[in-house]
């Protein structure tokens, strides 16, 4: 539909190029969550936010954490948006919180505006001394911990829909 991304992607273009390949698919999906990435920040503006961090093994059994912001649009509506996946090495406080800062400050988004901060139980994560939060609120004490309910509720969900067949069939397709 765009006439200039058409001119070179159809006109241009080796006739061969199919744009297949596992390398280019992961270059063109980079291309775009960076993107989107950008346009939440832009989203963003100048205004604080909560991050809802998570962290679990994906199917190769690497460990990886989620990052969701929350903040308050300049129309004063509630957002939440998916930011990024991180592969970290390990899940020690230190390290979520260097790879959390890491790709956070990527895109301008700064520890001081943080308001917020929302994990599951797990000790590395709400531990007030040396937990995520603890680190955290040393650097912004305005970023106060919230246990993030929503993490129970999907355990819940998961273990209710492996035991329905027909909600199964819903995520199968």
């Amino acid at each position: 539909m765009n006439e200039s991304i058409g001119d070179i992607v159809l006109e241009k273009a080796p006739k061969n190029a199919k744009y297949t390949s596992p390398d280019i698919k992961k270059n063109i999906l980079n291309i775009i969550s960076n993107q989107v990435r950008t346009m939440i920040r832009k989203e963003i503006g100048d205004a604080k936010f909560f991050i809802l961090v998570d962290e679990a093994r994906d199917a190769s059994n690497k460990e990886q954490m989620t990052i969701v912001l929350r903040f308050v649009d300049i129309d004063g509506f509630l957002r939440e948006r998916f930011f990024t996946i991180v592969h970290v090495t390990d899940t020690t406080a230190a390290t979520l919180k260097k790879e959390i800062s890491d790709a956070l400050g990527r895109y301008d988004l700064y520890i001081h505006n943080m308001r917020g901060q929302g994990y599951d139980g797990a000790s590395n994560m709400r531990g007030s001394w040396n937990g995520l939060q603890g680190l955290f609120l040393r650097d912004c004490s305005c970023a106060y911990y919230v246990y993030f309910f929503a993490h129970r509720h999907q355990l819940a969900l998961t273990a209710a829909a492996e035991k329905e067949v027909s909600i199964c069939y819903s995520f199968q397709n």
